[in-house]
Formats: structure tokens, C-alpha cells, sequence
């Protein structure tokens, strides 16, 4: 199969998906352009599930947001709630 250089969409959950023609890329939240780090950033400043839904007009939902912190957790922690070994890579200066 030849490779177009064409971006896929990426299903990243039931609720989440990276589309290169939505938002560059970035994860929204399936039929919005809200960005998955809207809602992680309002969660770190101490918004609650419910205002996040409420601020939103019920455009992402709380199953969405929940979804959302389990998939940031899994991407730092592996099933055993251990860090996850990444290789890290330095460009040379």
C-alpha cells in the first residue's frame, strides 16, 4: 500500500478523537472543536466535572471528562500505577 502522507483520524476512545482536519490535529471532543486540553487545563485550575459540563452547555459530558482523566492517566501510568518508561531523546546543541 502506498503511503499519501495523508493524516488519519484517531479514535482515541468513545469519546475523544484526533482528526487532522479538526483543530490541526489536536484531541477534541467528538462533534465539537473542544480541545481535550481545555478540559484538562480548567480541571488542573480546580473546576469540578459538573461546572466543566454545566460551562459547556452539556457539549461534552461527564462520561467525556471522565474518559479524558482516564486516558491522561494511562499515558503517565502504567497498569501498575508505575511510571511509564519512556526513551528520551536528546537533540544534540
Amino acid at each position: 500500500m502506498k503511503d499519501t502522507g495523508t493524516a488519519q483520524r484517531i479514535e482515541l476512545g468513545r469519546f475523544i478523537v484526533a482528526d487532522p482536519k479538526i483543530c490541526h490535529g489536536k484531541p477534541t471532543y467528538k462533534g465539537t472543536r473542544i480541545m481535550v486540553w481545555q478540559i484538562l487545563e480548567a480541571l488542573a485550575d480546580g473546576e469540578s466535572v459538573a461546572q466543566l459540563v454545566k460551562g459547556w452547555g452539556g457539549r461534552v459530558s461527564r462520561e467525556a471528562i471522565l474518559e479524558t482523566i482516564r486516558l491522561a492517566g494511562a499515558s503517565l501510568l502504567n497498569g501498575q500505577g508505575r511510571l511509564r518508561h519512556r526513551r528520551v531523546t536528546r537533540l544534540a546543541a
